[in-house]
């Protein structure tokens, strides 16, 4: 054979394409690929590989990874059934517009053609109609089944491009084994090129900083902003020349504003109560800023609204009134509104709203540590005392990784010293991919502390065992502090909530409701070489966790199980 194989091929593209990371969980599809690997080792034109365990762990890991560092990777899979099995995962990569290829195997020649090896189970047992493409296409923002050898080198660059230019997401190439075996003859290199970001328009950018402007009471809402710490740091200069409050939505992804800043105005606000006083509310990269979208119909409140994506094509609907919408590049649009807003508005013109707002910020904050401290005078832990002490004992740097669903905002709120990039949000509707998000931030951040905060019912979801096996072996110590409560609290919620005079109300009756018995969740981290403990009352959290960050600063996987009191009880 002359040349390279197929398989080595795909690796030095994906390298050449400024990929780092594998993340992989594939199965027998991918035996070129192991070769190439052990005829390729220790050269630098090839990605590192990353063996997850686990088809959730692994895109996980990529998503983990992804915001962590803004960087593209890739992931690799076992066929239709490997890439199914992600498809919840690949879901919320679309959605929240993380950059990655993912990468799974077929045959198409079923064992019919001589000298490639395939086995009786492609036909017996892995093959679908329209192969792995098909079936994930709704999944990712592009997929295509690889149909000739010839066509790999320039499919896989494509594909790069595709998940690396705006608006990011996961792209999608099932490659056949009999591919990867193929020789590859040297040639020109092609498609390298990264795409740049569309520019905004000026003139649309001149409007919004007219509007931002003539607003006498504007306040900003964000919810993803703080994918970018760049943008970050635009939007604190933009707020405090504007003198406005920056809040954070319902569902914050990121660490999205600094928690100790005056104009910081918290998690989740009651929208209704800031849209009779803000006269223009500036929403950045906010997916839903207020429920029902209605609420904003029935406003004189001016609405203008700045993302990547800002309408959000892949949700079915999105209902809000908007009085200008502007598409594009976060961090050099807030860059272009800080240089002309500044230049407009004389200086510390809006200093006297800042300071109103700054004494408002602080009562708030001042009332929420009062809460949290309260709650650690209960019999029973609570969900606020957890992140009161979660927040006095996170070292500097940390990342905090929530999968807590209905413990969110009371943890959030408590978390008033997480830095840039110290928040990442691991769930998008489905649960599974905590364990696996926050090894992706390790991985790509090995100096800082990263800490899970996660439910039982999500732990649940999680491949436990998986992540924590690659926890062990990568040598990506977390600390997992789990919210027990012995059940479904969402669930319970919504019946509460819908049918608050129902039978399941009268009898208490919910169905399907309870986590129990108990096992010992802390032998699980302990089967894998770590700590593990659980804790029942409030004076024992502090310690818990704190030897818990001990253990991780030693290397190993830590779990403090919080017993809650019983979400049935």
């Amino acid at each position: 054979m002359d040349g390279i194989t197929g398989a080595e091929a795909l690796l030095r593209t994906l390298r050449r394409m400024g990929v780092e990371k594998i993340f992989a969980s594939p199965g027998s599809d991918w035996a070129p690929l192991w070769e190439a690997l052990a005829r390729l080792a220790g050269r630098e034109d090839v990605p590192e590989y990353v063996s997850s365990r686990h088809e959730e762990t692994a895109i996980a890991m990529a998503s983990g990874y992804g915001k962590a560092t803004g960087k593209l990777s890739a992931v690799v899979l076992h066929t239709t059934v490997g890439a199914l099995h992600a498809t919840m995962a690949m879901r919320a990569a679309l959605h929240e517009r993380i950059p990655m290829v993912v990468l799974a195997g077929e045959s198409v020649s079923f064992g019919e053609r001589p000298g490639y090896g395939i086995g009786p189970q492609w036909l017996r047992l892995l093959s679908d109609v329209g192969g792995p493409a098909r079936l994930v296409a709704p999944c990712v923002k592009w997929s295509f089944g690889l149909n000739d050898s010839v066509l790999l080198p320039a499919t896989i660059a494509r594909a790069c491009q595709i998940a690396a230019a705006a608006p990011r997401g996961p792209a999608f190439v099932s490659v056949p084994t009999e591919f990867l075996m193929d020789g590859h003859a040297a040639e020109a290199q092609r498609a390298q090129a990264p795409v740049r970001d569309a520019a905004v328009d000026p003139a649309a950018l001149e409007e919004l900083a007219e509007m931002l402007c003539a607003a006498k009471s504007p306040i900003i809402l964000t919810e993803e902003v703080g994918k970018d710490a760049g943008a970050v740091g635009r939007l604190v200069s933009l707020a405090e020349t504007l003198g406005a409050p920056v809040f954070d939505g319902w569902q914050p992804g990121y660490a999205n504003f600094p928690r100790a800043h005056p104009l910081y105005g918290g998690v989740a606000p009651e929208m209704k109560s800031l849209l009779e006083e803000a006269d223009l509310l500036f929403c950045v990269e906010t997916v839903v800023p207020a429920h029902p979208p209605a609420m904003l119909s029935g406003s004189k409140t001016r609405i203008a609204v700045l993302g990547e994506d800002p309408l959000h094509v892949h949700l079915p609907y999105w209902g809000f009134r908007t009085d200008l919408v502007v598409a594009g590049a976060v961090e050099p649009s807030l860059a272009f509104l800080c240089e002309r807003v500044a230049r407009a508005l004389p200086q510390r013109t809006r200093a006297p709203a800042a300071a109103r707002w700054a004494k408002r910020n602080g009562e708030l904050r001042e009332k929420l540590r009062g809460q949290g401290r309260a709650a650690g005078g209960q019999s029973a832990i609570e969900s606020a005392w957890i992140g009161h002490e979660l927040n006095a004992v996170l070292p500097e740097g940390a990342i905090v990784v929530d999968e807590t669903i209905t413990h969110r905002h009371d943890v959030l709120r408590q978390l008033d010293r997480l830095g840039p990039g110290g928040f990442i949000s691991a769930s998008y509707g489905g649960l599974g991919m905590g364990i696996g998000t926050a090894l992706g931030a390790k991985l790509a951040l090995p100096d800082r502390t990263v800490v899970v905060t996660i439910g039982d019912g999500a732990f649940y979801y999680n491949p436990v065992l998986a992540s924590f096996g690659a926890s062990q072996e990568l040598r990506l110590p977390l600390l997992v502090v789990l919210f027990n409560n012995a059940g479904y609290l969402s669930q319970k919620l919504d019946v509460v909530r819908e049918y608050p005079d129902g039978a399941a109300v009268r009898t208490k009756h919910f169905a399907g409701l309870s986590i129990l018995p108990r096992p010992d969740y802390p032998a699980l981290a302990r089967a894998f070489g770590g700590h593990g403990e659980s804790v029942e009352r409030p004076a024992g959290v502090r310690p818990a966790l704190l030897r818990g960050l001990e253990a991780v600063s030693k290397g190993k996987l830590a779990l403090i199980e919080m017993v809650l009191a019983p979400v049935g009880g």
